[in-house]
């Protein structure tokens, strides 16, 4: 049986970003041996629920919507998009199924802030820095990154074959060229998760993941699934991700009941409709 990945509709409202982007995550998955299980954004809690039994991991994606800055207590900045309430009350049922179960998580650039701000983390509202990380979808290697060479991230980097890296000038950690779409970044690193990954050129965070190591959560600012097909080090986290879904779906946590791990300990869920 192939592992069973969740992954939410981006957008409530923007089709053109939907059917762009949504192919795009279910080509990455499939091609790296899963299946894709779609949560639509206008479902009560319960049928999302039901969908999430199926599920043995998730995926995050982007969104060209950013997270409402009173999720982190602070004032909008001009250059903020609207929020998407639906995306945002979907992911947190998503968040709190992964946290109470113990399921793989794999979060992109939305879906990164997503999970840090969930976690009680903070965003810079928009980046000012002479390194283009909003650089476009068109551009497929927009900076640098460095991976923390203790990290989840530099092992399944390291592993995979034939990917490009090389170490940086100080030889204290390995680099590597990556796209960028983000005008948003991690500030305050939340609860359970530690920075795996920066730009060298001005310390942006662009990759988190958690700190427990019996728990697969992995977050990173840049869209690997757009360069899934040519990139070794992009289709190096769908592999991974799978594999830890299909490890996840073997483990007698997959047959037993939620942890009940207090929800009050990150945000609080979403009630009522999800839309």
């Amino acid at each position: 049986m192939k592992p069973r990945i969740a992954i939410p509709v981006p957008h409530s409202s923007d089709k053109d970003y939907d059917d762009r982007a949504l192919p795009q995550y279910k080509k990455a998955v499939e091609q790296a041996g899963g299946e894709v299980e779609v949560i639509p954004l206008d479902k009560s809690q319960e049928e999302v629920a039901q969908l999430l039994k199926r599920c043995d991991g998730v995926l995050l994606p982007g969104s060209s919507a950013d997270l409402d800055p009173q999720k982190y207590s602070a004032r909008r900045d001009p250059h903020t998009n609207p929020a998407d309430p639906a995306r945002d009350a979907v992911d947190e049922l998503l968040l709190q199924d992964v946290h109470n179960m113990r399921k793989p998580l794999l979060g992109i650039c939305y879906g990164l802030q997503a999970l840090n701000v969930w976690r009680t983390g903070t965003l810079v509202q928009h980046i000012q820095s002479s390194v283009k990380h909003d650089a476009g979808r068109r551009v497929k290697k927009a900076h640098t990154v460095s991976v923390a060479p203790d990290s989840r991230l530099a092992k399944i980097l390291s592993d995979a074959p034939n990917t490009e890296l090389y170490p940086s000038p100080d030889f204290t950690a390995m680099q590597f060229k990556v796209n960028s779409s983000h005008h948003q970044a991690v500030k305050k690193t939340g609860s359970g998760l530690r920075v795996s990954a920066r730009c060298p050129d001005d310390s942006i965070v662009e990759a988190v993941e958690g700190t427990e190591p019996d728990h697969w959560l992995i977050g990173v600012q840049w869209h690997p699934e757009r360069t899934a097909d040519e990139d070794p080090c992009s289709r190096a986290l769908f592999t991974a991700l799978v594999e830890a879904a299909r490890e996840w779906h073997e483990s007698p946590r997959a047959q037993g009941e939620p942890e009940g791990l207090p929800p009050s300990k990150f945000a609080r869920p979403a009630k009522g409709k999800v839309k």
